[in-house]
């Protein structure tokens, strides 16, 4: 089975570490990875979005129209890409600056406060790390403690940020989980 993940936001909101974290963790599960960034000449402040395409046989395309799942952490990416996703899919919505919903009856909408809850654990620069955390428990894609490694490693040169981003990771996966 294949599932396609696009992730989007503002430049500078950590959409390709996310991505590359997923990737990352479905490759140790043994799946098959793509893993396609594209975000505008602003790093800092311009779109950013990109698409990781996870799959238990080889991927025919990087390329997707119509991912099965979205990560918007921002409203330009919600409103750009939520028409395009497949039914059935999840939608993850970053509520802290979000305000509208995605507009689809069809998907499951997953509204989190990722950026409120990265304040609370002490630094806005882990609401990637929340959203991800979210969007694993909802979408099953990959296990918890698969993601929990990739997030150690990605940050296993800058130590002193592995607790916070491990926090992260947990609320957002607590935040995700099924009422």
């Amino acid at each position: 089975m294949q599932s396609e993940v696009m992730f989007a936001g503002f430049g500078g909101q950590g959409i390709l570490l996310s991505a590359k974290i997923l990737a990352h963790a479905a490759m140790e599960e043994g799946r098959e990875v793509a893993w396609v960034p594209s975000y505008g000449p602003e790093m800092r402040g311009g779109t950013a979005y990109c698409t990781v395409v996870v799959s238990d046989r080889l991927i025919g395309s990087p390329i997707i129209r119509n991912p099965m799942h979205l990560v918007a952490m921002n409203r330009p990416s919600l409103e750009k890409f939520a028409p395009m996703v497949k039914a059935n899919g999840v939608i993850l919505v970053n509520s802290s600056l979000i305000t509208i919903p995605a507009g689809r009856d069809d998907v499951d909408e997953l509204r989190v406060p990722v950026n409120e809850i990265a304040v609370a654990l002490g630094n806005v620069r882990s609401a990637n790390i929340v959203a991800i955390g979210a969007f694993v428990a909802r979408s099953n894609l990959v296990t918890l403690e698969t993601l929990q490694e990739c997030v150690r490693n990605e940050f296993s040169k800058k130590e002193k940020l592995i607790p916070l981003n491990m926090a992260a990771l947990e609320k957002g996966y607590e935040a995700g989980l099924p009422n």
